[in-house]
């Protein structure tokens, strides 16, 4: 205390001495105030150091393709052209056979005996049912062996044997069964009591069992043909659980399916409704993907299920059965009117009918194939956008799409797939995490990643 007291009086003369120190002096020693010397400064403005690298997405996005060989992208070309004339064989297969139960009155014939073993319209459209759908797979067998076992080792895709194969098809034929035996009597329930506007009723009831089999799919039919577990929290699955909650999925949506034992592929997909969604990656894409690649992944399904896209395609969906429906009763009512005497069926609440009303929507969707590929385009490319803004790894999507490109052609033309692609095509993909990560660029761990980019 005696110090800062001491100080303080020092600092009071120390101000108060000069100027009465000044007034003693004469005034002739008194000197004039003068003012600071100056001296004049040149101010410029300092450059502007933008160290933004240069990036071209679109020439990045052509060395991103450049890096697939050109053998493994020919049969990726090869695979999906197969695919496409699938789809018509399909078609023109599944006619074939609706015409073959029809002009040989075989479904009549079904019909007639299930008659003859009970009254209740119930029963017989249950009986119905089990025998058209045992008779369809007998007679659409050989194409299902080709299509899902035969050609799937043919491009290296299918980890199976063929008893192993078979299994699983026993195992989805018994659940088409069982869906037909409760679907069916409901069906034809609904077309009896609505007559004329059946066609409205049948879309109704066909949308409530596509609801309902989306909601118990993940936890009823699944795990018919995959093991799943839920995603184990340890040092390699942190950053996805991590990035899950900061988007607010629960860790209890996320599994991992034992995908290996049956394929090769890479997936990662979202499924379930009304409480049972659930991200499911495959174990394939946990050994195979990078770590930024599986994040990458995950991202894309976080978006698929933040953004309710499951509940948006349901009811897309809806209006297309809605659409397909009108047209198909219009079409029955046309058919019927020209060969029903032939096919022994007259009325669109006759079980015998069944195959023409099968038919005529398989052709509708068949035609309406761009309508629908473009419902699932859409929601698949807002995924990608809302991953990689939440991964923020644009080249990690990039590597992942060329891993995937063996069932999908990387580069074909707008209309192959404005009409075919559900997904959009791996070009388009690339193409647009380029376009994020141009944008991007000036933003500190994306500019970071320049250097591991293939340009």
């Amino acid at each position: 205390m005696a110090l800062r007291i001491g100080l303080l009086f020092l600092a009071v003369f120390l101000v108060w001495l000069p100027p009465a120190m000044a007034q003693d002096l004469p005034i002739s020693q008194q000197l004039p105030p003068v003012a600071a010397s100056t001296h004049r400064v040149d101010v410029g403005q300092l450059p502007v150091l933008d160290t933004t690298p240069e990036f071209n997405p679109e020439a990045a996005t052509t060395q991103w393709l450049a890096r697939l060989p050109q053998d493994l992208r020919t049969r990726s070309d090869d695979y999906t052209q197969g695919g496409h004339m699938l789809k018509i064989v399909n078609l023109v297969y599944g006619l074939g056979v609706a015409a073959l139960l029809l002009w040989f009155q075989i479904s009549a014939r079904i019909r007639d005996w299930t008659e003859e073993r009970t009254r209740s319209r119930t029963y017989q459209a249950m009986l119905y049912g089990v025998i058209i759908v045992t008779t369809i797979a007998i007679l659409t067998l050989p194409l299902s062996i080709y299509e899902s076992y035969v050609r799937e080792h043919a491009y290296g895709l299918s980890n199976q044997s063929f008893m192993q194969w078979a299994g699983d098809f026993a195992i989805l034929f018994t659940t088409v069964v069982v869906a037909s035996v409760i679907f069916l009597p409901l069906f034809y329930a609904a077309i009896r009591a609505t007559r004329e506007i059946w066609w409205l009723s049948a879309a109704g009831l066909s949308i409530v069992a596509m609801v309902v089999g989306l909601a118990i799919y993940p936890v009823a039919i699944a795990p018919l043909f995959h093991n799943y577990t839920p995603l184990p929290d340890s040092a390699q699955t942190q950053p996805l659980l991590s990035l899950a909650r900061a988007n607010g999925v629960p860790a209890a949506r996320l599994w991992v399916s034992d995908e290996s034992t049956q394929s090769a592929r890479l997936s990662a997909n979202v499924t379930g409704f009304l409480g049972t969604t659930r991200i499911i990656l495959s174990d394939n894409l946990l050994r195979q993907g990078t770590p930024d690649e599986v994040l990458a992944a995950m991202g894309r399904e976080i978006g698929h299920y933040e953004m309710g896209h499951i509940l948006r395609m349901a009811l897309l969906f809806g209006l297309v059965l809605i659409a397909g429906f009108g047209l198909t009763a219009i079409v029955f009512r046309f058919a019927t009117g020209l060969f029903g005497g032939n096919w022994q069926v007259r009325q669109p609440d006759d079980v015998a009918g069944f195959p023409l009303i099968a038919a005529l929507m398989g052709i509708f969707l068949f035609l309406f194939t761009p309508v629908t590929s473009s419902i699932v385009r859409s929601t698949e490319r807002e995924a990608d956008l809302f991953g990689v803004n939440a991964v923020r790894k644009p080249d990690a999507f990039a590597s992942l799409v060329l891993k995937k490109s063996g069932t999908r052609k990387l580069d074909p033309g707008f209309t192959e797939e404005t009409i075919y692609f559900d997904h959009p095509s791996g070009k388009s993909r690339i193409a647009m995490m380029m376009r994020w990560k141009a944008e991007h660029l000036r933003d500190l761990d994306v500019r970071d990643s320049v250097r591991d980019s293939p340009h």
